[in-house]
């Protein structure tokens, strides 16, 4: 799998940071694209908010059983957002501010500094917003979501 740029964050280490895009809220970052992919992003500025997918580079191993942040539980990695994954992929919607360039300015960013991008896909509500969804094992509030902060359980 090919890397097609760089995301860069205020989060430098693994410990403390928010575990998903809503305890980011006003976390900006830059998503720098390789030079030779940036006629790609033409376009890209007409949409609020933009999915990033990554490689989870921190994680150095696999397992199929984790007790993620939100639950004292072990769980199927599959069930969970865990960096742990066979695929080590990582996704989250942010917010897009803008365009220079090669650069993405965006706000809700609860990425590590410097993660491998793998590619940008636009978020279009008439796709992927559903309405009625169950969330399975999770019972946390968005608020408790909002405020959990990263441990070292995945590093």
């Amino acid at each position: 799998m090919q890397s097609i740029g760089i995301i860069r964050s205020p989060f430098t280490e693994l410990a403390n940071m928010p575990i998903q895009p809503k305890g980011a809220a006003g976390a900006e970052g830059t998503i720098i694209v390789d030079p030779q992919f940036e006629r790609g992003l033409d376009d890209l500025d007409g949409f609020s908010h933009i999915y990033l997918l990554y490689l989870f580079h921190k994680a150095d191993r696999t397992e199929l059983t984790v007790v993620p942040f939100m639950d004292d539980s072990p769980r199927g990695v599959f069930s969970t957002r865990s960096p742990l994954r066979p695929g080590h992929i990582g996704l989250s919607i942010v917010e897009l501010l803008g365009r220079q360039g090669n650069e993405l300015k965006v706000r809700g960013i609860d990425i590590l500094d410097q993660t491998p991008l793998l590619d940008i896909k636009p978020y279009i509500a008439e796709f992927d917003e559903v309405k009625e969804s169950r969330s399975g094992w999770l019972c946390a509030s968005e608020e408790e979501v909002r405020k959990k902060r990263s441990d070292r359980r995945f590093t």
